[in-house]
């Protein structure tokens, strides 16, 4: 008897549902819109308060993200940060500079980015991803080729209440506590739809989110009384003169003569207008940066038109030069000019502006732009702290892109300035944004150091900001124009002057902690997988 085996046919697997392509791009657009709220929240727009909600953003887009993952979605949050706030570097020279640089940053914020991800998976995760932020401004503040500050948050509060807080511990500590209260926030948000979803929440998560949000606005408000703008050793009489550039754009350093005419006229003018009695004799005059590209020792008639106009207004001026030796390297210098005796004194810029003011790996970036020829001689930087002594006045002289620089602006305030002057060129850039990014700088270091700072620009913007970060006069752009101020004169010196470095490399040991404790995790629960008893097979 035969048996008929029937095989029946395989049935098809059910049909996949395809899935749809959003839900994967919820994540890269709210990092793309994370970023684009942090670069919203500077100047000149006034809304400080949007890096709040864009770190609260960027803090969910992390949250337990592997490496690669974040390292992906922090790089788009960077590009939609520095992208729009770097524009301002291909003004002049074309698109290739600016997204170069504005990668470069991104990049680094990225790598940043990694290590919040890793932070986000420990207890408090706010405290130790803020900290975690700082550290990674503090490295692209230094690398590579001097570092490049400009992005820093606190760069971003000049209007924002957290102010107070750079008087403690300068920008290190101002950029920690912003961040602190903007993943905060995401913590509060995650326990307030916790509560609501099990009704089960521990009062000590509930605890940490609320302390996140609160201690960084309760210790802005307990720094007010570091805050004070009064004259702890009397007033000076500062005018700050404009005299504008002949046209926008690089070029304007062709027409040397044609800038340091407008910029003697305008002191002259000014010095009619002292005689007449429409404006009071100052005590200085502070020109801008590059107010004389043509060199007064090597140039008799540029030296005669410096004199004549010193001689006008009867004060002792600072000018912005460009020193040409024989040999090496240019100088951008602040030279000290006396109505009787002539240049007294000078200051070359410490920290000199890379691919701008010197070009490095020329023959490398020669490849993507041959803009790098403009800089035909490298500029050097100096080495001594500036401090002029002007009619007594002791004036601490920060040049420019210095402005960015931490250790730049405190080192001479510590060596005696008793208000700041930020002499400036920002006629290359335009009208673009840069000059009210670098002016946002130069309010958050008149509240750090409880300095007045006078910012006189070839080009605009001209201001006078007082020690509490108040703009009290400050000019339209390309006008010519002369702001004279009664600045108070301090020399007291603020926590954070005091502390220096100190709260930054704090802050530094946190996010190194931070990390170190998450690798001593990763390394024990891998460990703890390896010992595990393998399944053995039943005998058959």
């Amino acid at each position: 008897m035969s048996a008929t085996v029937t095989t029946a046919e395989p049935q098809a697997a059910p049909a996949t549902p395809r899935r749809k392509p959003w839900p994967r791009l919820v994540r890269p657009a709210a990092a793309v819109l994370s970023g684009v709220l942090l670069y919203l929240s500077f100047p000149p727009r006034p809304l400080w308060w949007l890096v709040l909600p864009g770190f609260a953003l960027l803090g969910w887009v992390l949250s337990a993200r592997g490496p690669r993952a974040a390292l992906g979605l922090g790089l788009l949050a960077g590009l939609g940060f520095m992208l729009p706030l770097l524009h301002w570097t291909g003004e002049e020279v074309g698109p290739v500079p600016w997204l170069a640089l504005a990668l470069a940053e991104a990049l680094f914020i990225a790598v940043g980015c990694v290590g919040i991800a890793a932070v986000s998976r420990l207890p408090y995760q706010p405290f130790w991803a803020a900290a975690v932020w700082t550290l990674d401004e503090a490295v692209r503040a230094r690398v590579p080729f001097g570092g490049f500050p400009w992005g820093k948050i606190a760069f971003g509060q000049a209007d924002s209440p957290f102010l107070p807080l750079a008087a403690l511990g300068g920008t290190p500590l101002l950029t920690f506590a912003v961040v602190l209260c903007g993943f905060g926030l995401l913590e509060a948000a995650r326990q307030v739809h916790r509560h609501r979803t099990t009704r089960a929440v521990p009062r000590a998560a509930v605890a940490a989110a609320a302390t996140t949000v609160a201690v960084p606005a309760l210790a802005a408000l307990a720094a007010l009384p570091l805050v004070d703008a009064s004259a702890e050793d009397g007033t000076a009489t500062v005018a700050a003169i404009q005299g504008n550039v002949p046209r926008l754009g690089l070029d304007f350093n062709s027409q040397r003569r044609a800038v340091l005419d407008n910029h003697a006229k305008r002191t002259e003018q000014l010095a009619e207008d002292v005689k007449a009695g429409r404006e009071p004799q100052p005590d200085l005059v502070l020109w801008p940066e590059n107010s004389s590209d043509l060199d007064p020792y090597r140039n008799p008639d540029a030296r005669e038109v410096i004199d004549k106009a010193v001689r006008a207004i009867a004060a002792p001026t600072v000018i912005g030069a460009v020193l040409s030796p024989d040999t090496g390297a240019l100088r951008n210098t602040l030279i000290q000019w006396d109505p009787q005796d002539g240049p007294v004194d000078t200051y070359d810029k410490r920290h000199i502006q890379p691919f701008g003011e010197y070009m490095p790996m020329r023959s490398f970036v020669r490849i993507f732009s041959k803009d790098v020829d403009r800089v035909q001689r490298d500029f050097g930087p100096g080495t001594e702290v500036g401090v002029f002594d002007l009619a007594g006045t002791r004036v601490a002289l920060v040049t420019c892109y210095e402005a960015a620089f931490d250790d730049a602006v405190r080192d001479t305030v510590k060596h005696g300035g008793q208000f700041i002057a930020v002499p400036s060129n920002n006629a290359t850039f335009g009208r673009s944004e840069m000059t009210y990014q670098q002016l946002a700088m130069s309010q958050v270091r008149a509240v750090e150091h409880g300095r007045s700072v006078v910012v006189p620009v070839t080009s605009g913007v001209s201001a006078v900001i007082r020690p509490d970060g108040t703009i009290v006069e400050k000019t339209g752009m390309f006008t010519p124009d002369a702001l004279v101020d009664e600045v108070p004169l301090r020399s007291s010196l603020t926590p954070a002057t005091r502390l220096g470095p100190l709260p930054e490399g704090v802050v530094a040991l946190v996010a190194v902690a931070g990390l170190g404790w998450v690798t001593v995790r990763a390394v024990r629960a891998r460990r703890d997988r390896g010992a595990r008893p393998q399944d053995v097979p039943a005998a058959t």
